[in-house]
């Protein structure tokens, strides 16, 4: 039994046509999207995506179908998806995707069965089918995969349709159920991104090389990132959009948009950004430290060290800098900080030295050190076990327990079983500890406990300025006997009547008491060659008195200012209490003024002297019952 035929379709110039209203007189044109040639079916490249997708669906809804379709170029150019054409093809202005266009009959179209979507995705069953010819038995029948498109077009499946599976199962004749088409997901684009650039704001954990070539493996080689001028950081990386998808249906996904950022967002203090041919920089526009601010992610470069994550063998092991330094985290047991200018807000454990400038720990120092070569020590929390010592500053503390303080200045909130030495101590409350200090003024004094309250005054050895006193006064007495022998020398020349009737003369002529006439000038003249020897021994003489007795003068200047000095320097030493809470000792305790400070001692030496048996040593002060007001007596 032979198929029903089908009516047939002509072609004339770019037209397609029933026979029947070809012969009508009616004629239909392509749309303008699409070009008929003799070698086949091309979309005009110039036309936009929106006129070729309305030109190939009035095709397919006119009842039509295009045989020997590409269905890779046919997607590509319709929706632009899929991998892009090769250049020779994309510069075309004519594209070939099909070989021509026939109708698509209804009776062929009843063939196609419905499809079944499910989660983006589209299956049809494939067998056997069969033409319905009316008065005769069904006749098999084979499915065409251009015709499959038309089809699909025309059930909403416009989109994503797998050629070579459908193509395989047609050619085949297999019974199966495939997937026939899949929606087209969205690919998210590319957000914008910051990556470094530099090598110079990478840290180093390797351990440091000492000078004899070994490692020391406390110590890393370059913890804190130290960067130049016009030095490039970091760069941005532009967003790249993503790649839109389509549902079957031919509707457009959209990828979400990607996010943009500015380098500004990063750029802290000592920074600048900059545009070059390759993009956009941060660029280091001074010398010094990076730091990145774990809050806002800005890069800062400066003359400080600004660190976050704390002092240990995990994170920076032992710290050598030559900067400021600035650290938010704590210093752990063991680790140890060397620089200038040094704080600390977290707690520490470890050791602080600092070459000049000032420690400030803002939290507590705990069983650690805070070592300062020629600057102030400030702790606002707790010290508790430590050592505190500064060679040139001041020491100020909340509260210090069992801790060995010295520096040239100490005050102290509350100070508890401490041992302190200094030039001048202020301290509110004090139990159970040893101080030493020139100067020392306590509100609250007490023991605490098994610990004693000793106070000890420094007064100044003044043995050296005795012996300069005891030096001067023979200089005093020697430059006195000579003046008196010189004075006595010159009394015996004067009193000669000569001598003293030539002198007396004189003085009345140089006064004018006396005008000589013109007959006594010679006579005066004779007078003054008679006694110019005796005159020039007298001038001799006078020189030599004069120069004892500046001596002399010096002498006794030198003799007061010794005894000035001896009495500033003792007057310096006093002690005050205001109130005793218990027994209080206060005992002298002399040293050298011109040796090395009292309070420069190393620690052990300092808890020794201050906690030292004081037999023998005489007693200034010793009761329960204030107040205490000692200074030396004027005249010592």
């Amino acid at each position: 039994m032979k198929e029903r035929s089908a009516p047939t379709y002509i072609f004339v110039g770019n037209t397609v046509s029933n026979a029947t209203t070809l012969n009508s007189g009616a004629e239909g044109e392509l749309p303008a999207a699409l070009v008929k040639r003799d070698d086949g079916i091309y979309f005009d490249v110039a036309a936009t995506p929106v006129a070729r997708l309305a030109a190939v669906g009035q095709i397919f809804l006119g009842g039509a179908c295009f045989v020997g379709l590409h269905y890779a170029v046919f997607t590509k150019m319709v929706y632009n998806a899929g991998p892009d054409l090769p250049p020779a093809l994309a510069e075309r202005p004519l594209l070939r995707f099909a070989d021509r266009i026939e109708p698509f009959h209804p009776a062929r179209r009843q063939l196609y069965k419905s499809v079944k979507v499910i989660g983006g995705e589209a299956e049809y069953y494939f067998e056997q089918v069969y033409f319905d010819v009316p008065g005769l038995p069904s006749q098999p029948a084979r499915l065409n995969f251009d015709e499959f498109v038309a089809d699909m077009w025309i059930k909403g499946i416009r989109f994503g349709i797998d050629a070579p599976a459908v193509r395989d199962v047609i050619a085949t004749g297999r019974v199966a159920r495939i997937t026939v088409a899949r929606r087209l997901n969205a690919m998210p684009g590319r957000d914008a991104a910051i990556v470094e650039v530099s090598r110079d704001i990478h840290r180093s954990d390797a351990p440091r090389e000492k000078s004899d070539g070994r490692l020391d493996l406390q110590t890393f080689q370059n913890r804190f990132p130290q960067v130049k001028p016009q030095v490039k950081l970091l760069r941005k990386v532009p967003p790249v959009p993503g790649v839109r998808g389509f549902e079957m249906s031919g509707a457009v996904i959209d990828p979400p948009a990607p996010k943009d950022l500015e380098l500004t967002s990063v750029a802290g203090e000592g920074t600048m950004i900059e545009n070059f041919r390759d993009g956009e920089y941060l660029v280091s526009s001074v010398e010094g430290f990076l730091s990145v601010d774990p809050k806002t992610r800005r890069i800062s470069i400066g003359p400080k060290i600004i660190s976050r994550e704390g002092v240990s063998a995990r994170t920076t092991g032992n710290l050598q800098l030559t900067g400021e330094y600035e650290e938010f985290g704590a210093v752990q047991e063991q680790r140890k900080v060397e620089g200038g200018n040094i704080t600390i807000h977290g707690d520490v454990y470890g050791g602080i030295e600092s070459r000049g400038g000032d420690i400030s720990l803002n939290s507590n120092l705990m069983g650690g050190t805070a070592l300062n070569a020629d600057g102030g020590i400030r702790v606002r929390g707790v010290a508790s076990g430590a050592v505190l010592q500064t060679k040139k500053g001041e020491i100020a503390l909340t509260r210090a327990e069992n801790c060995v303080i010295s520096g040239t200045r100490v005050v102290i909130g509350e100070a508890i079983n401490c041992e302190i030495m200094a030039d001048e101590v202020v301290i509110k409350v004090a139990e159970g500890c040893a101080i030493a200090a020139r100067s020392i003024e306590i509100v609250h004094a007490g023991p605490r406990k098994q610990s004693e309250m000793l106070l000890y005054v420094l007064v100044p050895d003044t043995a050296a300025y005795d012996k300069r006193v005891a030096d001067l006064l023979p200089r005093v007495a020697a430059a006195q006997r000579e003046a008196a022998q010189h004075k006595q020398e010159m009394d015996a020349i004067t009193s000669q009547a000569e001598v003293r009737n030539y002198l007396t003369l004189a003085t009345r002529v140089r006064k004018r008491e006396v005008v000589l006439t013109p007959e006594q000038e010679p006579l005066f003249h004779r007078m003054a060659t008679a006694v110019g020897p005796a005159l020039r021994s007298v001038g001799r003489i006078s020189l030599a008195l004069k120069a004892a007795q500046v001596q002399e003068e010096q002498a006794r200047a030198e003799v007061a200012q010794a005894e000035r000095d001896k009495r500033t320097l003792i007057g310096k030493s006093h002690c005050s209490v205001v109130l005793l809470q218990g027994e209080v000792q206060l005992r002298p305790m002399t040293y050298v003024p011109d040796g090395m400070a009292p309070y420069d001692y190393s620690p052990k030496e300092i808890k020794a002297r201050v906690r030292a048996s004081a037999a023998g040593t005489p007693s200034l002060f010793f009761g329960s019952v204030g107040p205490v007001h000692w200074a030396p007596p004027q005249g010592d």
